[in-house]
C-alpha cells in the first residue's frame, strides 16, 4: 500500500534525495525541476530501450542519476518518490517505499507544493470521458474576459514547468490555469485543494489499475476536496453528486449542476436552444442568464453533440464560479476549435458524413458518440480493456444502419449485436492489422444510404493495430479521403 499523508511530505526539497518513477513527459519534467531546487535526484525506469537510453543521456548531463531496466527496487537513501502517473499503486517499488516509511506522490502534487505566494488559481476538471475538450473549452472562456491562462496537466506542458515559470523572465503572470486531471494523477495529488473543480462523468475505466470502480470513484472524488468557491457535477450522473456530497469543501462552497435539460436553481442548463445559468445570478429561484446559444459551440464544426453541450455547460460553469461574464463564455465557446479526432468531420460523400471519433475508446464514450446521430454506419472494435458491450448496444440499437468490425477483441461486440440488434447487418472484418481501415470504410459506404453517418466510435483502445487512438483516426481519415480522390 502507498501512503498519502499530506503531513509527511517535505516542505521543501533541496537537500533530498528523491527517486522518479518513470522516463516519460512528466517524470522527466519532474526530475529536471527537483534537481534544480537542489535535490539529488535518481530515476528508475523498468525499460532500458533506446528511446530511454536517449532520455537517460540528457538527464545524466544535467546531472541527474538514471537506472534503467529495473523499476522496481527502491534506491538507498530515498527520502521521497515522485511517481508517473500510470504507474499502479501495487508496484514493487511503492510497497518498499510503504515498508521503508518513504511517502509516494505524482508531478500534480509537486506542482501545487511549489506554488509562490503569486500562484494562479486552479480551476481543475475530471471525468472518464470529456476532460480535454472541456478544458480546452474552459481555457477559451476565461481567455475571451482577458485573463492570462493555459492548458494544463494531463494535457499540454507539463504543470510543474507551468508553475516553475510563472512570472519568470518578465513573462506576465498567470491568472488562473484550466487543469485536466486523470484518476492517475489525482490518486497521487494528496494535497490538492482547487478554486473550483467538475466531475464530468464517472463510468468503469481503468479498474485493472484502480482494482475496483469504488476506488476509481474515490480517487476522482479527490478533486473535490477543499475546493473554495463550486464542486460542478453532472445532473444526468447521479455517482458525480455522490462525490460532491462526500467532499470535505471550505464553508460555503457551492454544489452546481449542469444539465441537458432546463435547469433548476444552483444548476445550468439549456433552454430553447439557449445554454442558460440559474447558479451565479442574484435570485437563483426567479431568474435566469443567458450564457450563448448551442449553435455558438465550436461553429463549423457541424451541429454539437450532446455530450459537447455538456462539457460546454460544465467549462461555463468553471469559469462563471471564477467570476466571468456571459459574453465571455459565449466568445470562447465560439473561438474553440475541437482537437483531432474528437468528433471530427472528415468529409461528407454522395450525402453520407464521416466522422471520427476514434478518441471513443470506451463504451461510455462511443454511447455519447452514438447519440448525437439518427442513422449511423458504425465502426468498432480493438482492445475491449474488460468492458461488455450489451448495454451500449442496447442503447445504439435503434440508430444503428449497419456496423463494420475490427480488431482483437471484435467478437465481443459481435455477441452483443447478435443478442440486442439481430435485424441490423454486420461485417466482420478478420482483420488486426493496420490495412483493415481501408477496407472498413470501404464496407461502411456500402452500407450507408444518403442522409446517414459513417462513424468511427471503436469503444475499444486501439494498440491491437495502431500505436495509438490519433493513428486510428488518422487511418480512417486517410481511407475516406481515398474516396473522395476516386469520386474526383
Amino acid at each position: 500500500m502507498t501512503t498519502h499523508d499530506p503531513d509527511r511530505i517535505p516542505e521543501g526539497f533541496a537537500g533530498l534525495n528523491i527517486t522518479v518513477a518513470g522516463l516519460g513527459v512528466s517524470g522527466i519534467s519532474a526530475a529536471r525541476a527537483l534537481a534544480g531546487l537542489g535535490a539529488r535526484v535518481t530515476v528508475v525506469d523498468g525499460g532500458a530501450g533506446e528511446k530511454q537510453q536517449e532520455s537517460a543521456r540528457e538527464l545524466e548531463a544535467a546531472g541527474i542519476a538514471v537506472r534503467l531496466g529495473d523499476g522496481e527496487t527502491l534506491p538507498e537513501g530515498t527520502d521521497l518518490v515522485v511517481t508517473s502517473p500510470g504507474w499502479k499503486p501495487d508496484s514493487p517499488l511503492f510497497a518498499a517505499a510503504a515498508a521503508a516509511g518513504v511517502d509516494v506522490v505524482g508531478d500534480v502534487e509537486i506542482a501545487w507544493r511549489l506554488r509562490g505566494p503569486d500562484a494562479a488559481d486552479w480551476l481543475a476538471v475530471t471525468g472518464t470521458n470529456g476532460k480535454t475538450t472541456t478544458v480546452r473549452m474552459l481555457a477559451a472562456i476565461l481567455e475571451a474576459e482577458g485573463l492570462h491562462t493555459t492548458a494544463v496537466g494531463n494535457i499540454g506542458t507539463p504543470i510543474v514547468d507551468v508553475v516553475l515559470n510563472q512570472g519568470k523572465d518578465g513573462a506576465r503572470p498567470y491568472d488562473v490555469l484550466a487543469v485536466e486531471l486523470s484518476s492517475y494523477q489525482l490518486h497521487w495529488a494528496p494535497s490538492l485543494r482547487a478554486h473550483s473543480a467538475a466531475v464530468l462523468n464517472l463510468a468503469p475505466d481503468h479498474l485493472d489499475w484502480h482494482g475496483s470502480m469504488a476506488a476509481y470513484a474515490a480517487d476522482k472524488g479527490r478533486i473535490y476536496e477543499g475546493n473554495r468557491v463550486a464542486c460542478v457535477y453532472n445532473v444526468a450522473d447521479r455517482a458525480t453528486e455522490d462525490l460532491v456530497r462526500e467532499a470535505d469543501v471550505e464553508e460555503g462552497c457551492r454544489a452546481i449542476g449542469f444539465t441537458l435539460g432546463t435547469p433548476g436553481p444552483s444548476e445550468l442548463g439549456v433552454v430553447d436552444g439557449i445554454l442558460v445559468d440559474r447558479a451565479f445570478v442574484e435570485n437563483r429561484q426567479k431568474q435566469a442568464q443567458e450564457l450563448a446559444e448551442v449553435s455558438d459551440i465550436a461553429p463549423g464544426s457541424g451541429p454539437a453533440a450532446p455530450h459537447n453541450v455538456a462539457n460546454a455547460l460544465a467549462a461555463a460553469a468553471l469559469a462563471r464560479a471564477y467570476g466571468v461574464s456571459p459574453a465571455a463564455v459565449r466568445d470562447g465557446l465560439r473561438a474553440f476549435h475541437p482537437e483531432a479526432h474528437r468528433i471530427q468531420h472528415i468529409a461528407e460523400i454522395d450525402g453520407v458524413r464521416y466522422i471520427d471519433d476514434s478518441k471513443a475508446t470506451n463504451t461510455h464514450a462511443a454511447e455519447a458518440s452514438l447519440a448525437a446521430y439518427e442513422h449511423i454506419v458504425w465502426i468498432a472494435g480493438g482492445l475491449a480493456k474488460g468492458a461488455t458491450f450489451d448495454e451500449l448496444v442496447k442503447t445504439a440499437v435503434a440508430r444503428l444502419r449497419g456496423v463494420v468490425l475490427i480488431g482483437a477483441d471484435r467478437a465481443l461486440i459481435r455477441e452483443a449485436l447478435a443478442r440486442h440488434a439481430p435485424e441490423v447487418l454486420v461485417v466482420d472484418l478478420d482483420r488486426t492489422d493496420t490495412g483493415a481501415m481501408p477496407e472498413a470504410v470501404r464496407e461502411a459506404t456500402r452500407l450507408a444510404e444518403p442522409g446517414d453517418t459513417v462513424l468511427l466510435a471503436p469503444a475499444c483502445a486501439s494498440m491491437d493495430m495502431f500505436v495509438n487512438y490519433n493513428k486510428r483516426g488518422d487511418a480512417f481519415a486517410d481511407a475516406v479521403r481515398e474516396l473522395t480522390a476516386r469520386d474526383q
